[in-house]
């Protein structure tokens, strides 16, 4: 089963290599703060970070959001059917201690 990745997952890579390419260019540049070239690399350096910044703060955002409307899923479940709850628990636990005591 290939696992196909978010249009988001794939902005935020590229997103951290623009990141990456525009702050080795600041680095690489003299440094001269008079210089019209360093003013420029170091706004975008700036703006890229806060993009990125922000974006990265949307899919934490988005993912806690998803993993709270899971876990809430879940209860909902156990509440509604405790006894599958309770086998689904115990078949975990008894696979898991299998894989555990092979080590």
């Amino acid at each position: 089963m290939v696992k196909e990745t978010e249009p988001f997952e794939t902005g935020l890579d590229d997103d951290l290599a623009l990141l990456t390419e525009t702050l080795e260019e600041v680095l690489k540049s003299s440094g001269d703060p008079a210089d019209q070239k360093y003013i420029e690399l170091k706004t975008k350096a700036e703006q890229a970070l806060h993009d990125v910044k922000s974006r990265v703060s949307q899919a934490s955002d988005s993912y806690y959001y998803r993993a709270k409307q899971a876990a809430y899923r879940a209860d909902d479940y156990v509440h509604e059917q405790p006894w599958k709850g309770i086998g689904i628990g115990a078949t975990a636990g008894l696979v898991l201690g299998l894989l555990l005591a092979r080590r």
